[in-house]
């Protein structure tokens, strides 16, 4: 059983039973895919019982409420692609087998890896800690554990995520993958916040040109933009951001204020102009000539 924290009866991710929910449009039209690996927050039973945290400080590290950001990108002829589990309990943008030997209650296969930087800060693909740094579990966890969220929750969302980034190239010719995350206040920035963040590994998952077009669009609105600074992308956009083969992959990072409440993690009413924003730039974006990714 899957406890949905903080939803309305009506929601799609209220009795979520698949690892994501994808909404397509009536027909693709553009070779664009928007995606939200982290705004899940169908928490399993299990994992809550497992937790020292209480389900507030959990939810500290989801991406909250990023897939109703961007929820019209299917009716501009996008599908939108959301994760129904949080990143807490299995990241997708991380590498299937980033773990942490510390977590662990025997020895881990030698082909895990255990030395990246994400896994010594905690955050590997089962998180060692919170966003803010505390730790998750009360417990040693089972490799098997592990191995179970990794082929029941990461596998399918990237089999997903593949699947339709193929499908796009193959009708398209190119595909323009928008991965969708928000951030918390950043207190090194705290005299000039950044609105939006930009990242696409620094010009290697994205090209130019589409990464301009999308600051521009920001800058149009009357947004602070910065490119790649503090976040140039992940595993999502360096893994699938491969500009050579037609796939481009930008990450669009969303500062958590202009939309939220961080500390309750709860809906702003200033949330409503941010999505007619984000709606306006989502049918530019649609309605771009992309010949220039082929």
């Amino acid at each position: 059983m899957d406890l949905p924290l903080d939803l309305p009866a009506a929601s799609p991710l209220a009795a979520a039973t698949e690892p994501y929910l994808l909404t397509r449009p009536a027909r693709q039209a553009v070779p664009l895919i928007f995606a939200s690996p982290h705004s899940g927050r169908a928490y399993p039973a299990h994992f809550i019982a497992a937790a020292r945290l209480d389900p507030l400080a959990l939810r500290r590290s989801e991406d909250g409420f990023v897939d109703e950001l961007f929820a019209a990108a299917p009716a501009h002829g996008a599908p939108l692609l959301a994760a129904t589990f949080p990143r807490v309990f299995c990241d997708v943008n991380r590498e299937p087998w980033e773990l942490d030997p510390g977590m662990f209650d025997g020895p881990l296969p030698a082909w895990v890896n255990t030395a990246s930087p994400r896994v010594g800060a905690g955050l590997g693909t089962i998180a060692r800690v919170v966003a803010t740094g505390e730790a998750v579990y009360r417990r040693k966890l089972t490799f098997a554990e592990a191995e179970d969220r990794i082929r029941r929750f990461w596998q399918p969302y990237h089999a997903a995520l593949a699947a339709l980034i193929a499908e796009t190239r193959d009708e398209f010719g190119a595909c323009l993958l928008i991965d969708c995350h928000s951030m918390p206040t950043h207190p090194a920035q705290a005299s000039n916040p950044p609105d939006f963040v930009l990242g696409d590994a620094h010009g290697t998952a994205c090209a130019p040109r589409a990464t301009r077009l999308a600051e521009e669009m920001l800058l149009d609105l009357g947004y602070r933009v910065r490119r790649n600074d503090p976040y140039a992308g992940g595993y999502v956009t360096r893994h699938y951001g491969r500009p050579r083969e037609g796939v481009h992959a930008l990450q669009i990072e969303v500062a958590r204020p202009l939309y939220m409440d961080e500390a309750r993690i709860e809906r702003l009413p200033r949330m409503a102009a941010l999505v007619e924003d984000l709606t306006r730039m989502i049918g530019a974006l649609a309605a771009a000539d992309w010949s220039m990714l082929r």
